[in-house]
């Protein structure tokens, strides 16, 4: 995953650099190798020791992971019923320890499709479309880090850039507080919603971060961390 060998050479994450890394069945890859992603979705590069030598590759990859909710996949189901017990559920979920739950920014659930749209016509928004609003939002970035060395999106800021360009009005700033505080929220997961808030303020073509995009980056934390 994060590359080795006598030579070092670079693994997945470096491979998937300024790209997208897909995880599906998060959870039955070892704890080793999901622990050790933590470092470089935080420092966005991974640094590799040897006796030889050390050598460090970029790593600014999108983590995108997939999985069930148990075992049998039932959990939660409204039509099939889960198979398992409470304490092997546990166990399934826990294996994504809670330091790494931390670093993921949208949590979100996926229900079962109902046969009625399965065999709909209907269609939603089409890609194009949602590429259209994605450009536009990007464009804001480009413009908003033009001067700011090493930064090329949200995801890029630092603690400082944070506090500089993500502007929340007084109303949104409450929401904030009392959010972090019932939730309980980490320093780190504070800095995240933050900078979740102001891409979908971006999306959404607003200047300041207001309550309904403070709501939204706060709906994508996970409800409780193992």
């Amino acid at each position: 995953m994060v590359g080795g060998g006598a030579i070092p050479g670079p693994g997945e994450i470096s491979l998937a650099h300024r790209g997208v890394l897909f995880l599906d069945e998060l959870p039955e890859f070892g704890p080793r190798t999901l622990e050790v992603l933590r470092q470089p979705i935080e420092d966005k590069i991974v640094t590799i020791s040897r006796a030889s030598g050390t050598l460090t590759f970029p790593a600014n990859f999108v983590l995108i992971a997939a999985m069930n909710p148990c075992p049998c996949g039932f959990y939660g189901d409204p039509v099939k019923a889960c198979t398992c017990t409470p304490s092997k559920i546990s166990h399934y979920q826990s294996r994504i320890s809670g330091p790494l739950m931390d670093r993921i920014d949208i949590h979100l659930d996926v229900p079962r499709v109902d046969y009625d749209k399965l065999m709909s016509v209907d269609r939603g928004e089409s890609s194009t479309l949602v590429r259209e609003r994605v450009e536009h939002a990007r464009t804001h970035q480009r413009k908003r880090f033009s001067n700011q060395r090493g930064l090329y999106a949200n995801a890029d800021m630092r603690t400082g850039d944070i506090q500089k360009f993500c502007i929340l009005t007084d109303d949104a700033r409450q929401v904030l507080e009392l959010s972090v505080r019932r939730m309980q929220l980490s320093a780190r997961a504070y800095h995240r919603v933050l900078k979740l808030s102001r891409t979908i303020a971006d999306l959404a073509d607003s200047t300041l971060i207001e309550v309904q995009h403070v709501a939204e980056a706060i709906q994508y934390r996970p409800s409780q961390t193992n």
